[in-house]
């Protein structure tokens, strides 16, 4: 039959080549998907202490804002704040420093609170920015609880401490995308 209808014999051939093509991929994605679900198993158990940054900005509650400002620069986008001893005290992000200086909306009511938000100056230190009870992650656990804690509270930066409170490193989004990328590769 083929022989007497050429077309309809290049349509079954190219039928062939496409299931051929389509089980190829198939079993493509699955391989990756088998590859990355070892590698997410791989990553979750990896210590926090392997990944996370060790090389902080660390600030002091009455050191001024001024210095925050100065000292955030390059990959630096958060800051501890800690006692003499390197006991935590606050934590502070870029987005959090952003926030003071938002411009208020069109037609906002001026009150009580944007007005505290504007009373930054020079003489305002960081303890009136940071935040008191950041979220923190123990530096003995491993990276599966760290990326349930970033999914559940939004947070790209956490403290790295141990159970003295005192701060050992920060563990960002950005060292976890640089392990995957490494695992992946």
């Amino acid at each position: 039959m083929d022989t007497l209808n050429p077309k309809k014999g290049s349509k079954n051939l190219k039928a062939k080549k496409l299931k051929i093509i389509r089980n190829k991929r198939r079993m493509l994605q699955l391989k990756r998907k088998e590859e990355l679900s070892y590698n997410i198993r791989y990553i979750s158990k990896v210590p926090v202490k392997l990944v996370m940054d060790r090389e902080f900005l660390t600030l002091q509650p009455e050191d001024p804002i001024s210095l925050l400002v100065q000292s955030l620069r390059g990959e630096e986008s958060s800051a501890v704040v800690v006692d003499e001893k390197g006991h935590l005290l606050g934590f502070i992000t870029m987005k959090d420093l952003l926030r003071f200086f938002e411009p208020p909306r069109k037609y906002s009511i001026v009150g009580v609170g944007l007005l505290k938000k504007y009373s930054i100056d020079r003489a305002s230190r960081v303890k009136d920015i940071m935040i008191r009870r950041p979220i923190t992650i123990h530096v003995d656990e491993n990276l599966g609880r760290a990326i349930q804690i970033m999914l559940e509270t939004g947070k790209h930066h956490l403290p790295v401490v141990d159970d003295e409170n005192r701060v050992h490193g920060i563990l960002e989004v950005k060292d976890i995308i640089r392990l995957i990328r490494i695992v992946s590769a």
